[in-house]
This record gives C-alpha cells, structure tokens and sequence, in this order.
C-alpha cells in the first residue's frame, strides 16, 4: 500500500511538523546534491559521500510502541540508543543486532540512528540465524526528490496489499528518499544464551559449522579466528543446555561472552580494531558473502568468519580483482568495506537487468538525483 502527501500543504490531520517541514523546505530548494546525515556513523560505508549535509536527527522519538503486538513505530533520527533501551524495559530487542559504530555527529550517543540502520541494512552476528533488516521492516514514510511524503507498508506483520517498497529501501543507502519513519517487528529476548568454544583449524570449522547447521540447535550466532570457533546458542533453556551437551566444546563465562559478542556487533573488537590500523597502513577490509559450504578461499591476509562460514571478513592489501575473483569463484561477491582507495568500486558490479532496475528506481523516487548521489554506485 502506498500513499502519498505534497507537503506543499498541510500535513495530513491539519497538523504540521517542523522538522519534516524543514528537511522539505531543503530538498524543494536544493540547487546541489544532499547528503543525508543522521548520527554520522557511517560516512565511511559506500561510496563518498557527496552534496551538503541534510540533518535528519530532528526527526527524533518513538512514535508509537505496542509491546502485546510486538510491533514498534519510530522515527528516523532516533538514535538506535534510545530504542533498544525502550524496548528492553519491556523484555524485548532488535534480534538481528544492528551495529551502532561511533557518532562523529552526536559523540554523547552511542552508535547511530534509526534511519541509518536502515539505510545501510547491515546487522550484527545473529543475521544468519534470524534474519536481516528488512525481514523487519513493515512500514515505512520517506520524502521523495519533490518532497512527498511516501507511505508503504503498514504496521501489522501480515501485510500483503501493494509492492513492498518499504523492504526496499533497507541497504539502499538514502539513494530513494529521505527516510523519515519506519515500523519495525521486535522479538522477545531469549530465556537462555550460552557460548561454547572450540579449537579448530578454519576448514574444520567450516564443515563442523556445517553439520550442526543440519540439527535442530538453537545456534544464533558464530564466529571463527585465529583457530578459535565461538558458538552462541539462544533460545528457552531446555534446548540450550540441550545442545551444550550435545556439542560439547568449553563453556566461555557471561563476563568474557557478552564483551565478545558485542565487539563483533559494533566493530570494537580486537580484529575490527586491528582492522582499521591495517586500513590506515593502506590495507583494505574486505567482507565477502559466499556460501556456507565454501572451503576457505586462500586469499592472504587476516580473516574473521561469521554467520555459519557465510560471511567472511578478510584484512589484506590484495588487489581487489584478486579477491572479487575468488568470491564470484565460490559463487559469491566481495564488498570493500572500509579503505582509503575506493576506486575498484565498493559493491560488486551489478549485471542487467538488476543494473537497469536499481536506475528505473532512482528515477522514479529522485528524478533530479539530489540524494545520496553515488553513494551505492556511480550514476546512482
């Protein structure tokens, strides 16, 4: 379902919002490119940001929050922050664990804001087990290239009228519209978590992965470095200590397990860390999204693993052909995470017709390409 407002009038229900009013009022009268901004956590992600800043930080709060529903309506410049907190007041979280980063625009917030969550589409540990952004992703709002307020999707999780252009706008780096309110399924949080380690080479890793992917265990995230494979289970208690026997592997304690697991989320673990000293030495981080079952690739460099062996983060000063090659070889694709040389591109190349369709859709929600220009890829 879509519905759309000129907000050349008044807002729907004769009310007005001086926030969503002043971004309007800047994308009527842009004579240059916007770059959207909202906690300025990921300028570094995509191609370089262009245009002059679009705050959308103003648009703050939760708008609506039904807890029996599990359903909760909040807008874009919120930060992630703030959410998460509401909603664990009420025993309920964000499964697919968003990263937040650090704010360059807000340093007093932790991480970044809702819109940018979306925008970027990019979740934490728990992706491969329950799923990314926009599964989530019900409802949407956005101002388009002549500032109309776009309606899609609704707040019920069964929703089936229209195209599902909501979804659509998870991953799509602001390049459609400015994102202004979005309705998102939450979940409870699980009984039980337990995190079990084991000493394993990355191959052996890979396949024992693999093999427990197979069984009924509640595996919701993994990790693999250095010969060390960590596995969290989550679910109702029963079936974790279930699992933990019959996995076995060492116990890791709560108080080393949570600092692990949220270092991976928000890239403030040891490996990101070590990551963007070799970033700032001229390496690149590459992560490369390949099947499960793929042997390692034999690429040089520093390697993480997570998502059951699915997502493979790679450290290296490999030319970007070299390691583009080896994901399309193993029937995947590389992105170029963070680097100084963003020249081979950031995604992978998109073949016709995905090439020709992402254009019919900027054209159609920013036919001037005032947003975000370039920042997914050239031209778009």
């Amino acid at each position: 379902m879509s519905m759309t407002t000129n907000l050349a009038a008044p807002l729907p229900g004769g009310s007005d919002d001086p926030a969503l009013r002043r971004i309007a009022d800047q994308i009527l009268g842009a004579k240059a490119p916007l770059a959207i901004r909202g906690g300025g956590t990921k300028h570094f992600y995509g191609e370089a940001v262009q245009g002059e800043p679009l705050d959308v930080s103003p648009l703050s709060g939760i708008s609506s929050y039904e807890p029996t529903e599990l359903v909760v309506t909040v807008r874009a410049g919120t930060p992630l922050a703030e959410l998460e907190a509401a909603l664990a007041e009420k025993g309920q979280c964000l499964p697919f664990e968003p990263p937040r980063f650090a704010s360059t625009a807000h340093p007093e917030l932790r991480g970044g804001t809702v819109g940018g969550m979306v925008a970027s589409g990019l979740a934490g540990p728990s992706r491969a087990a329950v799923g990314g952004v926009r599964d989530y992703v019900l409802g949407a709002t956005m101002l388009n290239g002549r500032a109309e307020l776009m309606s899609f999707g609704g707040q019920v999780m069964k929703n089936v009228a229209g195209y599902d252009v909501s979804r659509l706008l998870a991953g799509s780096m602001g390049i459609l519209g400015v994102i202004c309110e979005v309705s998102l399924k939450v979940l409870p949080v699980a009984p039980a978590s337990a995190t079990l380690c084991f000493l394993l080479d990355e191959a052996t890793a890979i396949r024992r992965l693999n093999e427990w992917g197979g069984l009924p265990l509640p595996i919701n995230a993994s990790a693999w470095r250095d010969g060390h494979l960590y596995v969290r289970l989550r679910g109702a208690r029963a079936a974790v200590g279930d699992a933990q026997r019959r996995m076995g592997g060492d116990l890791v304690e709560p108080a080393v397990a949570e600092p692990l697991w949220l270092g991976l989320r928000d890239h403030t673990g040891t490996y990101h860390t070590r990551a963007l000293d070799a970033v700032e030495a001229g390496q690149s981080l590459w992560r490369l999204s390949v099947p499960s079952t793929v042997p390692p690739l034999g690429l040089a460099g520093e390697s993480l693993l997570e998502h059951g062996g699915a997502q493979r983060w790679l450290v290296t000063g490999a030319p970007a052909a070299e390691v583009r090659g080896a994901a399309a070889r193993a029937g995947g694709h590389a992105t170029l995470f963070r680097t100084q040389d963003k020249s081979p591109g950031v995604f992978a190349p998109l073949a016709s017709p995905l090439d020709r369709l992402h254009r019919q859709l900027k054209q159609a929600f920013d036919p001037a390409s005032i947003f975000n220009p370039g920042r997914l890829y050239p031209g778009l």
